[in-house]
C-alpha cells in the first residue's frame, strides 16, 4: 500500500481521530505525515516537518517497538514518553510515534485511559465447532494461552475457560451476540487471563462458528487498580472516607430497619505533626502504616476501619449494644499503643485520641456521625490526650465557640489588642528580682480581659501560636533591653516555646534573628519548654537544645513533675533550671511536700536551679526556703503586671 495519501493510515480513522494521546505518523522518509488534535495542541503543528527537528528518532528507528523518556528539542521543556511503533512491511512501513506526558499527576490520568489497542488489534481469529471443539486457530491466539496452534486443534474450547464461565461460554455458542462480552480464561500453566469476545454470524452451512477473541487483562488489571485508588487509601492500604462514607450510609440505611446501633470512632495519633517535622514525612508515612496496622488488628468483623486523613483514622462499629460498648472497644484500640512502634531503629511510644458518637442518639446521617465524633476526639486532644470522649451536645457549642475565638484572634492580632505582661521572680536568699517572665494577655474592645486559657490551646491548634509566639519573644526582648538602657539591672526574661514552635526546623536561627534586631544579649533570654515537649523526640531535643546553648540563651523546662521526666533524660538535657508546677504548690500541700523535697534535692544534684511558680502564701515561702528552693513566682509577690507598672520592683529589696 502506498502512504502518499496522507489518510492511508494502519489503523481506522475513527481510532486515529478519537486517540486521546499525542499521535504521529512518520513516513520511511522520517517527515511526519499526520498527527492528531491532541498532537497538534501539546506539540504544534508539525506536519511535513522531520522528526528529527523535534526528537532524536535515531534512538527509537532500529527497533519494531520501543520507547524512551525523552525531552523535546524545542518549544516545551516537558518530559514525554514517547513509543515508536513499525507498521506496514519492509519496502512500505511507517512509524507510529504516541507521545505521553509523564508527571506525578498525569500518571493516574495514564492508567484511566488505557490505550485502546488501536493497531487494528490483532483480535485474533479461531474457527470452532458448534459443539466446542477447536478446528483451527492462529498463531496469536494459540500463544496467548500459552501454547501452540497444533496443540490446541481438536481440544474442547471449554478448556481454555475458567469453571465459573463456563455456562457463559455455552450460552454465546447458542446464541447471537452483538457487542463483545468479557470471559476468563486459563492459560496453559494455569493462570487466569481475561478476554473480550466477538462471536460472528454463523456460517452458512451452520456448523461452524467463528470469533475473534481480545486479550483485555491488562486492562482489567489497570480497572482494579483505578478501583482501588479510587476506594482506598495509598499510603496505608486502608480504605479511605469515601468508601467509609459509603460503608457508613449502608450500616444506617440497615440499621433504621432493623433498630440496630451503630457507633463511629474517630481516632487522631497524639503529636504526629511534632513527630512528622521532627523526622520528616517518610517517617511520618511509615507510623500512619504501622498506626493503621494496629487499628486492623485490633478490630473485628464488626468493625471496618479506614484512613480519613492526615493522621486520623474512622472505625465504624455495628451491632453495639450500648455505649459502654462503644467506650470498651475504644479503650481497647488506646491500649494497643501501649506498647511502642519500631520504625528504622527508633522506638516510639505515641498514643491516639478517640472521639465516639452514636447512631441514632447522635444523629441519623453520616455526616452527623462523623461531625459529631470529630467534636468529641477534639475534646479529648484539648484535655489530655490518650483517652476517648463520647459526645454530647455542649460539645457542639463549644466548637462554634472556638471557631468564633478563632475569628477574633485574627483580629486581634491585626489590630493590636494583645499584650505582653511581666510576672517578676525573686531570688529567695537575696530576696532580688532575677527575672521576668513574659505572659501574654488579649484585652478585646468589647469583650474586655479574655484570659489565655480560653484563646491559647485555639491558637495552638491553628497554627496561629507561631505567629503570636514569635511576636511575644520579640517584644519581651524589646521591652528587657529597654529596662537596661533605664538603668535598671540586668535580669533575664522568660518566654514560653510552644510545642509548634520549638519543632520548627529554623527556631535557632528565628531566635537569633530576634536578638540580633533588639539588641539583646542572649544571656538575658531564657526559653521555657513543657516537659512533655521535652519527651516527644530525645535526640532532636538535645541537639536543638544545644544549638540554643551555643547561641548563649537559657533554657529552663516548664510545669515540671506533670509529665514523664526521668534523671536519664535531665541529666542529658543542656537545661539551666526546672521550674515546679503549681499544682504541687497550691494544691494538697502536705500530700506534695515530698514531691517538691525530691524535685528540689533532684536538681541540685544535677547543678540545676528550681524555681516554684504559683507561690501565694508565706506558709509557702517558709517551706520552700527551708527546702533550698533556689527562686520563687506568684501572686504572693506580684501578679503579671504591664511593663509601665513594673519600675519600682526593681528596688524592692527584699521577699517580704
Amino acid at each position: 500500500m502506498s502512504h502518499a495519501n496522507y489518510r492511508e493510515l494502519p489503523i481506522h480513522e475513527w481510532l486515529f481521530k478519537h486517540f486521546r494521546d499525542p499521535l504521529v505518523f512518520i513516513n520511511h522518509d522520517e517527515q511526519v505525515i499526520r498527527e492528531n488534535e491532541p498532537a497538534i495542541h501539546m506539540l504544534g503543528k508539525m506536519e511535513g516537518e522531520s522528526i528529527h527537528e523535534y526528537i532524536q528518532f535515531d534512538l527509537l528507528k532500529d527497533q519494531k517497538e520501543s520507547h524512551l523518556l525523552m525531552k523535546l528539542k524545542m518549544g516545551t521543556e516537558r518530559s514525554f514518553r514517547v513509543r515508536s511503533i513499525k507498521m506496514g512491511n519492509r519496502e512500505d512501513f511507517l512509524y507510529a510515534l504516541i507521545f505521553q506526558p509523564v508527571s506525578l499527576a498525569e500518571q493516574k490520568g495514564e492508567i484511566e485511559k488505557v490505550e485502546k489497542d488501536w493497531m487494528a488489534v490483532r483480535s485474533e481469529g479461531m474457527v470452532m465447532h458448534e459443539e466446542g471443539r477447536i478446528i483451527d486457530c492462529d498463531k496469536t491466539f494459540a500463544r496467548m494461552f500459552g501454547y501452540e496452534p497444533c496443540e490446541l486443534i481438536d481440544r474442547d474450547v471449554f478448556q481454555l475457560t475458567s469453571v465459573e464461565n463456563r455456562s457463559k461460554l455455552l450460552d454465546m455458542l447458542q446464541n447471537e451476540y452483538d457487542p463483545p462480552f468479557p470471559l476468563k480464561g486459563v492459560k496453559k500453566d494455569g493462570s487466569t487471563i481475561f478476554l473480550e469476545i466477538m462471536a460472528h454470524p454463523r456460517a452458512h452451512d451452520q456448523l461452524l462458528r467463528v470469533a475473534v477473541v481480545k486479550d483485555v487483562t491488562e486492562r482489567v488489571h489497570n480497572e482494579k487498580k483505578i478501583e482501588f485508588m479510587s476506594y482506598y487509601d495509598e499510603v496505608t492500604d486502608l480504605p479511605n472516607r469515601m468508601y467509609f462514607n459509603e460503608m457508613l450510609n449502608e450500616a444506617i440505611h440497615q440499621a433504621k430497619m432493623t433498630g440496630e446501633k451503630l457507633a463511629v470512632h474517630f481516632i487522631d495519633i497524639d503529636y504526629f505533626k511534632q513527630i512528622n517535622d521532627t523526622l520528616g514525612y517518610s517517617f511520618g508515612d511509615l507510623l500512619l502504616k504501622a498506626c493503621a496496622s494496629r487499628l486492623k488488628h485490633t478490630n473485628d468483623a464488626n468493625t471496618f476501619v479506614a484512613r480519613m486523613g492526615g493522621d486520623e483514622f474512622l472505625v465504624l462499629q455495628r451491632n453495639v449494644a450500648s455505649k459502654t460498648e462503644a467506650e470498651e472497644q475504644a479503650q481497647v484500640m488506646i491500649d494497643t499503643f501501649k506498647q511502642p512502634v519500631s520504625i528504622e531503629g527508633y522506638d516510639l511510644f505515641t498514643t491516639i485520641s478517640v472521639g465516639i458518637s452514636l447512631f441514632p442518639s447522635h444523629g441519623t446521617t453520616a455526616d452527623d456521625l462523623i461531625k459529631q465524633a470529630d467534636s468529641a476526639m477534639y475534646t479529648v486532644k484539648e484535655s489530655q490526650r490518650n483517652k476517648y470522649m463520647s459526645y454530647d451536645s455542649s460539645m457542639t457549642e463549644k466548637f462554634e465557640a472556638m471557631l468564633s475565638v478563632e475569628t477574633e484572634l485574627r483580629k486581634a492580632i491585626k489590630q493590636e489588642q494583645l499584650e505582653v505582661h511581666y510576672q517578676p521572680q525573686k531570688s529567695i536568699m537575696t530576696g532580688k528580682v532575677v527575672g521576668m517572665e513574659a505572659l501574654i494577655r488579649w484585652q478585646h474592645p468589647t469583650k474586655g480581659f479574655i484570659p489565655p486559657s480560653s484563646f491559647i490551646p485555639i491558637a495552638e491548634k491553628t497554627g496561629q501560636i507561631v505567629e503570636i509566639g514569635e511576636w511575644v519573644m520579640r517584644k519581651a526582648c524589646f521591652q528587657n533591653k529597654q529596662w537596661q538602657k533605664d538603668g535598671y539591672e540586668p535580669v533575664i526574661v522568660g518566654v514560653n516555646l510552644s510545642a509548634l514552635q520549638f519543632h520548627q526546623k529554623d527556631i535557632v536561627q528565628r531566635v537569633r534573628k530576634i536578638l540580633d534586631e533588639t539588641g539583646l544579649d542572649p544571656s538575658y533570654l531564657e526559653l521555657e519548654i513543657t516537659e512533655s515537649m521535652a519527651m516527644t523526640n530525645e535526640e532532636y531535643i538535645i541537639k536543638t537544645l544545644n544549638d540554643l546553648r551555643q547561641l548563649g540563651v537559657h533554657v529552663s523546662i516548664d510545669d515540671f513533675g506533670t509529665g514523664y521526666s526521668s534523671l536519664k533524660y535531665l541529666s542529658r538535657f543542656p537545661v539551666s533550671k526546672l521550674k515546679i508546677d503549681k499544682a504541687f504548690i497550691n494544691e494538697n500541700q502536705k500530700q506534695n511536700q515530698a514531691i517538691v523535697k525530691s524535685i528540689i534535692h533532684m536538681s541540685h544534684s544535677l547543678n540545676l536551679k528550681v524555681i516554684a511558680e504559683g507561690v501565694e502564701t508565706v506558709e509557702q515561702l517558709n517551706f520552700l526556703r527551708k527546702e533550698q528552693c533556689d527562686e520563687i513566682q506568684g501572686y504572693y509577690y506580684s501578679r503579671p503586671l504591664p511593663p509601665e507598672q513594673l519600675s519600682d520592683m526593681f528596688s524592692r529589696p527584699y521577699v517580704h
